[in-house]
């Protein structure tokens, strides 16, 4: 940052994904989800610097990787990404319906030869970009409109398509749901759901929204203030014996289906992080241990109360 101050956006971030699971990565606004998401595609700003490593199945680390090794390999193909802001995403002057051809050109069709071959391939590019639409809830009647043209979710559900194209083996979708109603939501959920459990492919979800991680998460991982907080289990973490850290009792006890009580104050400023816990001002288990010793991730929860 300005007068060499540096930010942890991201900090001692740990966790294992398998074939065929999902992890929901959840927690405030601000925490470092998207954050850790782009350090992992190599989409970080210019002034953003990373350590340590992140290995996909095959032995590549993501955050030692160059940009030449991202774009030609991993972006798309190793790795789908479902962007946080899709209407940025999208190519403004394009069709959607041109932009999911060319997706499936580059990660799915092989190419063809010859005139016989060509007008076979294009069938075959309009079959599959139709498919894509279908399988991301996108109606066929909005393919030829362009990304202004759209709403927040139909853009979400296009960025969604795109993403699925490749049938990546590593997933990472950064809140796939936004704008979307809740028949939609359940919808897009399953569907990435069955894009893991069916093929054996791995999945990150960031989201803001519990619901959606319940219905489609093996594990969850709570970030706070640029830590993850709490790794547990997804059946333990919404059913019995519930979370252990206080912050994400407090997000789930925020639902309006359960005590429907906020979690009161805000997340401190990441260029300004207290010594100590960053949730103890928050927290009514506080006591000068947490106010001034970080407590580490251990057997699944960084707190002293734990």
């Amino acid at each position: 940052m300005r007068a060499g101050r540096h930010v942890e956006a991201v900090t001692d971030a740990s966790f294992r994904l398998e074939p065929g699971e999902c992890l929901a990565l959840v927690g405030e606004s601000g925490c470092g989800k998207s954050v850790l998401a782009s350090a992992l595609l190599g989409l970080l700003p210019g002034n953003a610097e990373t350590a340590g490593s992140a290995h996909l199945a095959d032995g590549l680390d993501l955050l030692a990787a160059d940009e030449k090794t991202l774009a030609g390999t991993v972006r798309g193909r190793r790795v789908g990404l479902v962007p946080q802001s899709p209407a940025a995403h999208l190519t403004p002057v394009r069709t959607v319906r041109s932009q999911l051809e060319e997706t499936v050109r580059e990660l799915a069709l092989p190419r063809r030869d010859g005139k016989a071959g060509r007008s076979a391939a294009r069938a075959a590019l309009r079959e599959a970009a139709e498919a894509a639409a279908e399988r991301a809830a996108f109606p066929a009647s909005h393919l030829d409109r362009h990304p202004h043209e759209l709403s927040g979710g139909l853009a979400q559900r296009a960025a969604t398509a795109l993403a699925l194209v490749g049938d990546a083996p590593l997933l990472l979708a950064d809140e796939p749901t936004t704008g979307l109603d809740r028949d939609l939501v359940h919808r897009t959920v399953d569907e990435l759901r069955a894009h893991t459990r069916t093929s054996g492919r791995a999945l990150l979800m960031i989201t803001h929204d519990l619901a959606a991680a319940q219905r489609i998460a093996d594990t969850v991982a709570v970030m706070y203030a640029g830590r993850i907080v709490e790794l547990a289990p997804a059946p333990a973490f919404f059913g019995e014996p519930g979370p252990r850290h206080p912050y994400a009792r407090g997000l789930l006890d925020a639902l309006p289906e359960r005590a429907f009580t906020p979690v009161p104050g805000a997340p401190p400023e990441l260029g300004d992080l207290p010594p100590g816990c960053a949730f103890a001002a928050r927290c009514a288990l506080a006591d000068d241990r947490c106010r001034a010793t970080r407590p580490p991730l251990r057997e699944g929860t960084a707190c002293h109360h734990a």
